[in-house]
């Protein structure tokens, strides 16, 4: 079910991106690695930088034994704004640490 709400192509504003993959990559590189190893399916991953998002998803480059490789991950939900975003990085990080056994 398409929510009406939000334009297909409807976009954050630059600075919002800006502020949270920069905190994202440093404060939570660690979190980013483990979302693309275990949800992203890319447990050869040894780096994770998070290069953008939308209302639908996570982008994230990651480091590979063959170079660099894309990852793009869903949302569990479509996110507004920057506090949606938020709340949608920490579920996916929970989902990841259930899946992987790692510790909470």
């Amino acid at each position: 079910m398409a929510d009406e709400n939000i334009s297909e192509t409807a976009q954050f504003a630059p600075d919002v991106v800006a502020a949270v993959l920069a905190h994202m990559n440093d404060d939570h590189a660690d979190d980013s690695l483990l979302i693309c190893r275990t949800l992203g399916g890319r447990p050869d991953a040894t780096a994770a930088v998070m290069t953008g998002f939308d209302h639908e998803a996570a982008t994230f480059d990651v480091s590979v034994p063959d170079g660099v490789a894309g990852v793009r991950l869903a949302w569990d939900r479509p996110v507004r704004d920057r506090a949606d975003v938020r709340v949608a990085v920490v579920a996916m990080f929970r989902a990841a640490q259930e899946r992987s056994g790692a510790p909470s």
